[in-house]
């Protein structure tokens, strides 16, 4: 059947998509950014642009579509534009109405879990949302799910981003708050149940992962995984709110929003007597918290080119070599294989116990630098003489590396071309600071190891940087987001 999914690229819409397909149904992808990749999406798979808030945009977005999926919503407002008003409850008063006009035969929602009870206005305004859903003509579900983790959420990711990063990490009050996070591919494989059944029709389903956490344990979990031991800084929740306002105020990007230390205080568990739909009505085995975590920490998003700040800047590094003892082929093979002992002292590749060091399309690389602890970049591209990664979220910049090996007269070359802008404005600041002296002495450092590696005579390192002009950086953020692009495509449907 065709279902229209709104937010479908999203951290749980993506899983969601992605599992429908999988099941064989045609999916038609509501989102401000659906044209984003879509020319990558397999067949049967197709965008539509619109805005939730906007009502016209989404006349004919469900047309012909037996349910419509209801993703698309917000936890922290952006006025006058993005507000709960807005987005989360007129936003579904739109999309219920399109369903009600295209003859949609089931409204699915995603609510959240203290919907019911919460005081926070982000809850409230997921509450009245429930109460448009419910007047939907034909059957509806709305399902409240805990605090939901997978790659780039704004939960789990940016408390785990704070344990590489930080030297001390902060917890809101006394870090013991309550809740049951659920991993995104079990949430998706329910919502996907409950667009396929029947039987599963007019109800409000509680659904939560199997484990009651807080932010202790998994400060003290992710420590683990990480290798990480930055110590903990209880925070008052009155100053953490005046923080994030000031944060605000200078236009830096908070770590999390201020609607989210509401949503905290009032935790995010399944009340006494409910039962967890994830087991009891879908039975689907839910995916252990370690698990999930362990699976987190190697498959944060991208962080490309196109969502940095300031001006796109291009270095190049390169270094000749006569009388190589490689070819360029046997250079890049051997570079593939010994990355780790190549860097220099500077940074150190394989930062945490998990970590792999393969060079190989698709794997996560986790780095520790001075002053910044650990990042990640994934590889992108390992072939034909050519290692590209791109920069995960959590790293200090935005943008992507690529290394490459060719014969030039009587000698070998080895390049590194950099593509980057800072992460934030925050980071933009260290980047003048220390971070471009870093990143220069880090990148000269490697191209003398590979020559020396290699053999034979070498000269010094060159090295030139330039800005890029608007055209410049646009073919530079089509290309990074391509090869983003191509590496989704190719993840196994779980």
């Amino acid at each position: 059947m065709r279902i229209l999914v709104t937010g479908g690229t999203g951290v749980i819409g993506e899983s969601v998509v992605r599992g429908l397909h999988a099941r064989g149904h045609a999916v038609r992808v509501l989102s401000r950014h659906a044209g984003r990749g879509e020319k990558w999406w397999p067949e049967g798979i197709e965008g539509w642009a619109g805005d939730v808030a906007n009502e016209p945009s989404l006349r004919g977005s469900a047309e012909g579509c037996e349910v419509v999926l209801h993703i698309a919503g917000i936890v922290d407002e952006q006025p006058p534009e993005r507000t709960f008003q807005r987005v989360n409850i007129d936003g579904t008063r739109y999309v219920v109405l399109e369903a009600e006009r295209a003859g949609a035969r089931k409204m699915i929602y995603v609510s959240s879990l203290g919907a019911e009870r919460g005081q926070s206005p982000y809850h409230k305004s997921k509450y009245v949302a429930e109460d448009v859903v419910r007047a939907f003509s034909r059957d509806w579900v709305i399902l409240r799910p805990g605090a939901v983790y997978g790659p780039g959420d704004e939960s789990l990711s940016v408390l785990l981003r704070m344990v590489r990063t930080l030297p001390i990490v902060p917890t809101i009050g006394d870090g013991n708050q309550q809740f049951e996070p659920i991993w995104h591919e079990d949430l998706a494989k329910a919502l996907v149940a409950a667009a396929e059944r029947d039987d599963v029709r007019c109800q409000v389903l509680d659904i939560v992962g199997p484990e009651r956490t807080s932010q202790n344990d998994l400060v003290a979990r992710l420590r683990k995984l990480t290798g990480r031991s930055a110590p903990q800084l209880p925070l008052p929740e009155m100053f953490a709110s005046w923080g994030l306002r000031a944060l605000d105020a200078l236009g830096v990007n908070a770590p999390f929003a201020s609607s989210q230390l509401d949503m905290l205080a009032e935790g995010n568990v399944i009340p006494p007597g409910r039962a967890n739909a994830l087991t009891s009505v879908f039975g689907i085995a839910p995916t252990r918290l370690d698990d999930g975590l362990r699976r987190l920490v190697d498959e944060q998003p991208a962080q490309l080119p196109s969502e940095g700040v300031g001006v796109l800047i291009r270095k190049r590094y390169w270094v000749d070599t006569r009388g190589s003892r490689f070819t360029a082929d046997e250079l890049f093979t051997y570079v593939k294989a010994h990355l780790a002992e190549l860097m220099p002292p500077l940074v150190g590749l394989q930062a945490e116990p998990h970590a792999p060091a393969r060079v190989e399309e698709g794997e996560t690389l986790t780095f520790d630098i001075p002053l910044r602890g650990h990042i990640q970049v994934r590889v992108a591209e390992a072939a034909d003489r050519r290692i590209t990664f791109l920069t995960l979220s959590g790293h200090p910049v935005a943008g992507a590396v690529r290394f490459q090996f060719e014969p030039v007269d009587d000698a070998i070359r080895f390049e590194i071309q950099v593509y980057d802008r800072a992460a934030n404005v925050i980071d933009q600041l260290a980047m003048r600071a220390v971070g471009q002296w870093l990143q220069r002495e880090t990148w000269i450092g490697f191209a003398e190891n590979v020559a020396r590696a290699s053999g034979g005579t070498s000269g010094k390192v060159q090295s030139i940087e330039d800005e890029l002009d608007a055209h410049e950086a646009e073919v530079v953020n089509e290309w990074a987001s391509t090869l983003n692009a191509q590496l989704s495509a190719a993840r196994p449907t779980p």
